[in-house]
This record gives structure tokens, C-alpha cells and sequence, in this order.
């Protein structure tokens, strides 16, 4: 096993501007990375050339302007298709995030596919956007959606998802490929392969898998991959989905209007080839092109890198943590990425957000848009630290003592 080369945490950090800054008097810690990264200076100057320089519609215009853009909007679908080694660029569709794109899956795939009596299957790990789309369309369609429960450790129950999966009614299974709430990275291969054993599709939420996690979707073998743009250094309202061009073909338009049709008459309206099929209207040209750097930022670090080098923080600030009084980490599978979520008792977890975020420390509190998962804990919700390539031992250290010093002190 070949080793891989320790990032330059400096060189890295310098990239990005919003870190070189006081938050209350303090020097700004920035653990909220699940929610959303912060953009390297790459990203931020293609925001700027596209508007100072480039800014026209795509794909109608023949003049400059329009040809210059249009060229970067469509390498940055080239670039995404590379990056999960998707067979074809036009297997990639753009949507604002993943939200919008189960939404897209849930309504098409849903209208094409699901009858009366079928069934859904999400897990107890999931992220409302991965949980209300398929309870729309399950209403809709006179499905039922059922549920892979949650182990104490914060692991899927397989054995149970085999049970599931034994009715043979079931038609997708929708699972993330990491926990937002916990960090737990999913046995994706292994679901998608029990799924198709038994004629389900699967759509793989890379919300949180994405920019920690190898991704290619020939091997996971997944029918759908969907991921934001924003939890990958890129900008916000940016997004893809991936889907098998199998499906992607039967499946009806999400969305009606310009780009997605071929001919339009007032009888009778022929639809475009893919990806264009699924691409209604003016998107958001600046910012998908923008997260082409975004791309090749992750491409230079390599994630392999960065994921030892976010392991390592998770490690040291796991540890750290379970030195404390009166703290009790939620969530501890094996296999997680950057995200540390925790519990301290006798106080509300809004309140430690509070103290942190006066010491310049950005935490995220709450039930983290998973409120079943919450539920299924015990707890109205958690505090949640989240790493990024650009975070480093000292600003863990730092956050542990403040952490400390609200909770009481170190019990060792």
C-alpha cells in the first residue's frame, strides 16, 4: 500500500479568505463543515472572471460571450463526470443541491415506476431531504415507505434491511452514503448490492460523501448518486445528480419550459436528449461553473490526503472529548467521516453553541434536519463538530478547552 503525502495545512489554510478573521474577539475556529465548507480562493476568483468577463446565457448564443460560457458550463459537467467516474458526462445532471435532486428522482422516477402497493425504503440515518421526497410520492402514489432501523452505535441493522427487502414489493431504497448527523459511512456497495438482488434501484445521498470519500459509481453500482456543491468548497445552489442512463431515459421531465424540449407546438411538445431533458430554464451558470475549481482543489490535495488528515482531527478530538465530565458522543461506528457529534448533559445543546460561538468557535446545534435519528437517541438534539481539510490540532485543542470550561472541567 503505496503512503500518502501529509498536506501542507499552511499552503491550504492561505487559500481561503474567510479564515483569516476574528469571530467576537477570537481568532475564528470554523467546525461547521457538514453544514457547509468554506471556498478557496480558485473558486471565488471563477465567480469573479464569469461576471466581469463571461456573462451571457449558455448553450442558444453564438456570439463570444455565450460560446466562453457555455464552454465552461459544460466542463464543469465533463469534470464532475470524471471526478465519480460516471460512464458518460451526459449521465449528469445539475440541480441546486441534493435536495433538488431526490426531489427530481422522487417525482419522475416515482410517476414512471411506482404503483399502489410498492415500496420505499429509506434509513433511520436520513436527512429530511432523503426522507419527505419519498413521503410526498409515497402519498401520491399509494406507496409506503418503510424504514432501516439504526443500531446503538450508530450503524444500519442489515439484517433487518434484509428483511425489508424480502417482501419484493420494494422499488428504490434511498440511503446516505455518510451521516450528517453522526459522520457513519454506509456499506453503499453492499446495499446497492442486496437491493438489486432484489429488482430495487438505489439512490445514494453523497451530500456528506463526496468530498471525504472515494466515489465511483460503476463499482458502488448505484442507480443514482445526488450531491451538493456547497459541502465540497464549491459554491452554494450547485449540485448534481448521476443516474444510470437506463433510467434516466424513461423517466418523464421534472420540470417544463426552455432548454428541456426539442420542438414545441401547441398540440404537441418533444422533449431534449440528456442531460438537457432535466434542465429547465436558466441555471445557476456562475456558480456551477465556479465549482470546477472546487473539483480540482479536492483533485490537488487528493482525497485520500485529505481524508487521513480529517480522520487524524476526528481521532484526536474523539479522544479528547471522552475526557470530559458530562459528555457523551452520539454516534460511534467504526467507519465515520469528520463529524463529531455529542451530548452534554444538563445543558441544552443551543446553549454550549452559544459559548462556543463567544470564544469565536462555530459549532452547529440542533437536530441537524434529522429528527427521527434525534428520536431514535433520545434527544431533542446534539452538538455537532465537523472537520475540514483546513482545520488543525491546535484549533481542536482549543475547542476541547473552551468545551472544558463550559462543561466543568477535564475529568482526567
Amino acid at each position: 500500500m503505496s503512503k500518502v503525502e501529509a498536506i501542507d495545512i499552511r499552503k491550504i489554510r492561505a487559500q481561503f479568505p474567510v479564515l483569516n478573521q476574528q469571530v467576537n474577539g477570537k481568532q475564528l475556529i470554523y467546525l461547521d463543515n457538514a453544514a457547509t465548507t468554506q471556498k478557496p480562493q480558485s473558486v471565488l476568483d471563477k465567480l469573479d472572471h464569469y461576471y466581469r468577463f463571461d456573462n451571457a446565457n449558455i448553450h442558444r448564443g453564438i456570439h463570444t460571450l455565450a460560446e466562453r460560457a457555455t464552454r465552461d458550463f459544460e466542463a464543469t459537467r465533463k469534470a464532475i463526470a470524471d471526478f465519480i467516474h460516471a460512464p458518460s458526462s451526459e449521465e449528469i445532471i445539475f440541480t441546486k443541491g441534493v435536495t433538488d435532486g431526490v426531489n427530481l428522482v422522487a417525482n419522475s422516477f416515482g410517476k414512471a415506476f411506482v404503483k399502489p402497493g410498492d415500496e420505499i425504503i429509506v434509513s433511520g440515518l436520513e436527512h429530511h431531504s432523503n426522507i419527505v421526497p419519498w413521503q410526498l410520492m409515497c402519498e401520491e402514489r399509494g406507496a409506503k415507505l418503510r424504514v432501516i432501523p439504526v443500531h446503538e452505535d450508530g450503524t444500519l441493522d442489515l439484517d433487518a434491511f434484509r428483511k425489508l427487502l424480502s417482501s419484493e414489493k420494494v422499488k428504490l431504497v434511498a440511503v446516505n452514503h455518510a451521516s450528517n448527523s453522526l459522520g457513519t459511512v454506509n456499506p453503499i456497495v453492499k446495499i446497492c448490492s442486496l437491493a438489486h438482488q432484489h429488482g430495487a434501484v438505489v439512490l445514494i445521498d453523497g451530500a456528506q460523501g463526496l468530498a471525504h470519500l472515494p466515489v465511483n459509481v460503476q463499482a458502488i453500482d448505484c442507480d443514482f448518486y445526488v450531491a451538493s456543491g456547497h459541502k465540497m468548497y464549491g459554491p452554494t445552489g450547485t449540485g448534481f445528480l448521476y443516474g444510470k442512463r437506463e433510467w434516466l431515459d424513461k423517466m418523464p421531465p421534472y420540470q417544463g419550459g426552455g432548454e428541456m424540449i426539442k420542438e414545441v407546438t401547441f398540440e404537441k411538445t418533444t422533449y431534449n436528449e440528456l442531460p438537457y431533458k432535466f434542465e429547465a430554464g436558466t441555471p445557476n451558470i456562475a456558480d456551477i461553473i465556479a465549482l470546477a475549481p472546487a473539483i480540482q482543489f479536492i483533485k490537488e490535495n487528493t482525497r485520500e490526503a485529505m481524508a487521513n488528515h480529517e480522520h487524524q482531527l476526528l481521532r484526536h478530538a474523539s479522544d479528547k472529548i471522552r475526557g470530559l465530565d458530562g459528555v457523551r458522543i452520539i454516534g460511534n461506528a467504526v467507519e465515520k467521516v469528520g463529524i463529531l457529534s455529542f451530548h452534554v448533559e444538563n445543558m441544552h445543546h443551543f446553549d454550549v453553541g452559544q459559548m462556543l460561538d463567544a470564544k469565536g468557535i462555530a459549532v452547529r446545534t440542533g437536530h441537524h434536519c434529522t429528527q427521527p435519528l434525534m428520536k431514535r437517541f433520545g434527544l431533542e438534539g446534539t452538538v455537532r463538530a465537523s472537520f475540514a481539510v483546513y482545520n488543525t490540532e491546535e484549533e481542536v485543542d482549543v475547542f476541547i478547552d473552551a468545551l472544558g470550561k463550559i462543561t466543568g472541567g477535564l475529568s482526567r
